[in-house]
């Protein structure tokens, strides 16, 4: 059964005459993403240091923002999450993912650095890709000078930014040049194909629809073959052995809940430490809507509390 509290944000949309995301343009999806912050999310909270980047990609230059939770010293070495943020590859920003980043930080103790990577339709499939890879080198190579532990890098993100997450682990297993210590997917997009079950089950009613996902996709892929390459679709690596401990963590009325079960199943399977938690009466989008969801409060300590876990020494 839906969480009432769900329902009731989704009759809420419908009460105003939200539009569909698929039925707007990239530019108006943006804005209305941006906007909603203010009825879905909780206030930003206090961190002991925001702090505005831009490392040097590929590509150009690729904003980022570090934050440092409260109660860490100036000086002292932490632990660093490096998050890509959500929005099918089109939408979203720094700021629409920025009370979550506070959040995490805080409440795990890491530090957190937000990664704003090129999206399409303007730069498509793989400007994303090679936007986050430079982005996390990049917070490696100055470790020192953002007070940071380079051999206590994590990656993670929701959505396409959990998509974007798996996809460095792979990269960065493979070059052997960017050790990461842990991965936080959050309802990621594992299977461009979109072939899974819950894209039929749950693809109308629940915001994130079946439209609404194809218009991502295109605004992101640009040939079909594309969907085939591991760098879309990490469930079709052909190797998921040697990867990082992982949490990923869906929801039940989520088109992308099967996509995601099944990434947790094939990490296992191939002898990585994966935990898969199902938020089951949630939709897809939930985690950073604490001003409304219950279970977002949840969610958010439950991945905090696995990255302090995972990152933190053990007395």
């Amino acid at each position: 059964m839906l969480h009432p509290q769900a329902q009731a944000f989704i009759d809420l949309l419908v009460q105003r005459g939200v539009p569909p995301t698929h039925t707007l343009t990239y530019a108006d999806a943006r804005k209305f993403y941006r906007e909603r912050r203010a009825i879905t999310q909780p206030d930003p909270g206090e961190v002991a240091e925001v702090r505005e980047l831009v490392a040097e990609g590929p590509h150009g230059a690729i904003p980022m923002r570090l934050y440092r939770p409260l109660g860490s010293d100036a000086g002292q070495v932490l632990p660093v999450l490096v998050y890509y943020h959500g929005g099918g590859w089109t939408i979203g920003d720094l700021d629409t993912h920025d009370t979550l980043c506070r959040e995490l930080s805080n409440l795990s103790g890491c530090a957190v650095v937000a990664v704003d990577y090129r999206m399409g339709p303007e730069h498509r499939f793989p400007a994303a890709v090679d936007d986050v890879l430079a982005a996390t080198r990049w917070v490696r190579k100055e470790a020192a000078a953002l007070g940071v532990d380079p051999s206590r890098l994590a990656v993670g993100g929701d959505s396409a930014g959990g998509n974007l997450a798996a996809v460095v682990a792979l990269d960065a297993r493979d070059a052997g040049d960017l050790p990461i210590a842990f991965q936080l997917l959050i309802y990621p997009a594992t299977d461009m194909r979109r072939l899974h079950p819950s894209h039929t089950t749950n693809g109308q009613g629940y915001v994130l629809t079946s439209d609404t996902i194809t218009y991502f996709h295109d605004h992101y892929i640009t040939d079909a073959a594309h969907d085939l390459d591991w760098r879309a679709s990490p469930l079709l690596h052909k190797n998921l052995a040697g990867l990082p401990p992982a949490l990923v963590l869906t929801a039940g009325y989520d088109p992308l809940r099967d996509e995601g079960l099944d990434y947790a199943r094939a990490l296992t399977e191939a002898g990585n430490r994966a935990t898969y938690v199902c938020f089951e009466r949630q939709i897809h989008g939930f985690i950073t809507m604490g001003r409304l969801l219950d279970e977002a409060n949840a969610a958010v300590g439950l991945c905090a509390g696995e990255l302090r876990r995972a990152l933190m020494p053990r007395a």
